[in-house]
């Protein structure tokens, strides 16, 4: 049975290079790094400008190696979508962005998988709670009010629908 030896590391989306962390951790297993981070680049290219978990799987004897990209972030995806640097310092109190329900839904169902929501519903009130700690308002509102109003059942028919494409 052959040995294999797993890397974890967050890398930039697109933006892996051979130096720390990749290199030295890959350089005493034998492996051609440059292969892997191209690899990596390849597969994180659409990540660009977020933090990307990515786990290397390498076979020591046959030098092969597999790479698995992991999910962003919730606050990586909304930081992503309001084209903002981070979140805000003052929660609450001042606005660091904002996004539109449409891509709070988007959000959603692309972290649909790795969230503990059963429903797309729960996704989306997943989502605008983070927008919540992050000082993001939703379609330039308070995010405690547009929760309020999906739990009225205000967004039901866009829930609804973005959850049929």
């Amino acid at each position: 049975m052959a040995e294999k030896k797993v890397i974890e590391a967050l890398i930039s989306g697109g933006q892996a290079t051979a130096g720390p962390p990749l290199g030295p951790a890959l350089g005493p297993l034998g492996v051609n790094v440059l292969s892997v981070v191209n690899k990596i680049n390849e597969l994180t290219s659409s990540y660009a400008g977020m933090r990307v978990p990515v786990k290397i799987i390498v076979d020591v004897e046959t030098k092969e190696f597999e790479v698995e990209v992991g999910m962003p972030t919730t606050s990586a995806l909304i930081v992503k979508e309001a084209g903002i640097q981070k979140g805000s310092g003052a929660p609450g109190a001042e606005a660091a962005g904002n996004l539109t329900f449409d891509q709070v839904l988007k959000i959603a169902k692309i972290k649909m998988p790795s969230l503990l929501a059963g429903d797309l519903k729960a996704a989306v009130k997943e989502i605008v709670g983070t927008c919540l700690s992050m000082g993001v308002t939703v379609d330039q509102k308070n995010p405690k009010t547009v929760l309020e109003e999906i739990e009225e059942g205000k967004y039901d028919g866009l829930i609804e629908k973005a959850g049929e494409q």
